[in-house]
């Protein structure tokens, strides 16, 4: 088994200009050494779960399902609509929880981190997603939390985050992320 941790980001926005996707792409800059970290952009074409459909996956969430096998960890990055996830993420995390039993999130390392134009930076959408990775049977990273708020102060025009402090967090986020994943490791096989 390679000691190298393959952490997956994943953004709940399809936005364009997304500052979520932005904050990923600040992350890969930021891993630590002995890991890596690939996106996975989701896109507009992932529909409501409907589990009549769940042996037949969409071919997006095929590839989702894919790249979380070759993973060991995500890396969340979410906006807040509406005090909560993203519909079209929570349809990305449900459907690649099923059929019952074939989870791909199952026993994953995650952390999560957030950025918003509104000054609690997703706190609310952090806290709902959560809850939602205690029933995929994930443990999340515990502090330090990334809450980016008023993201279009810490992001210059071409997306580069440009505050120090933030980019300090997700550093340190991302060894914690990496600590985990590995201590969790080592207690498998012992």
């Amino acid at each position: 088994m390679s000691d190298e941790i393959r952490i997956l980001g994943i953004a709940g926005s399809v936005r364009k200009d997304s500052y979520n996707r932005a904050a990923l792409r600040a992350a890969q800059q930021l891993v630590p050494p002995g890991a890596t970290l690939e996106l996975f952009e989701l896109d507009a074409t992932v529909p409501g779960y409907d589990q009549d459909a769940e042996q037949n996956p969409p071919a997006g969430i095929v590839r989702l399902k894919e790249a979380l096998g070759r993973s060991d960890a995500v890396l969340f990055a979410t906006p807040e609509y509406n005090y909560s996830i993203p519909g079209i993420l929570k349809n990305a995390i449900d459907w690649a929880s099923r059929p019952y039993g074939q989870s791909a999130w199952a026993g994953k390392t995650a952390a999560i981190m957030g950025a918003s134009i509104g000054a609690i930076g997703t706190a609310r959408a952090q806290y709902h997603l959560r809850q939602v990775l205690v029933f995929l049977d994930m443990q999340a990273v515990l502090q330090p939390e990334v809450m980016i708020g008023t993201a279009s102060q810490r992001f210059d025009d071409q997306g580069n985050l440009t505050d120090d402090k933030t980019r300090e967090l997700i550093g340190k986020q991302l060894q914690q992320l990496v600590k985990l994943t590995r201590q969790l490791r080592a207690g498998a096989a012992a």
